[in-house]
């Protein structure tokens, strides 16, 4: 793992099997496709729900580019939890191939 900005990061394929991974894209882009298991949580709703975040363990946060998680990150941090930025986002994650799910019926795909 990286430490960009001094926040803990990691690419597509550091992240372990069976992570917790916090999705905080908006609810369209969830919909459209999301990795299977992940926990959703819009960036816009963070500091309202962040007791619904494992307090525990490494979450890898994750949205679709990087800056968003990286925001998320950032303010995971500040109280406590062990938050970790996905590098390149959900796009980093389709272009490496993984498998995504979809919420709309539709063949999944990164918004």
């Amino acid at each position: 793992m990286d430490n960009v900005n001094n926040l803990p990061s990691a690419s597509v394929d550091e992240i372990p099997e069976g992570a917790p991974v916090l999705d905080v894209r908006e609810q369209d882009e969830w919909d459209a496709g999301h990795i299977d298991g992940a926990q959703h949580l819009p960036l816009s709703q963070l500091a309202e729900r962040t007791e619904e975040v494992p307090l525990d363990q490494d979450v890898y946060v994750i949205c679709r580019s990087g800056g968003r998680s990286l925001r998320a990150t950032a303010y995971l941090a500040q109280y406590g939890y062990d938050p970790v930025n996905v590098l390149g986002g959900m796009g980093a994650w389709a272009d490496a191939g993984k498998p995504i799910v979809s919420e709309t019926g539709e063949t999944a795909r990164v918004l």
